[in-house]
């Protein structure tokens, strides 16, 4: 229980500091924030085990995960932009 409380308050602070480097209009409150913090931290995982950054195990520090949570941010807004009616 405890670790999920760490996740929730760790995913807090990565989406916000995700969103005031990458500022912008995104949908979502706090809710949605946390959310993109904590997804950020699985992106940074994933591909920090891919590239041999991690071993079994470990877990992404705040600087790969808010850099997870940015690329996320990124392809948002990509996929977002794309889908804007002509």
């Amino acid at each position: 229980m405890l670790g999920l409380v760490w996740a929730v308050i760790v995913g807090l602070i990565v989406g916000a500091l995700a969103k005031l480097i990458m500022p912008g209009k995104d949908p979502g409150g706090i809710l949605i924030t946390i959310v993109i913090g904590i997804a950020g931290s699985l992106v940074a995982n994933l591909l920090g085990s891919a590239l041999g950054l991690y071993g079994p195990g470990e877990a992404p520090g705040i600087i790969m995960s808010v850099v997870g949570a940015l690329l996320l941010l990124w392809v948002y807004r990509m996929f977002k932009a794309s889908a804007k009616p002509a």
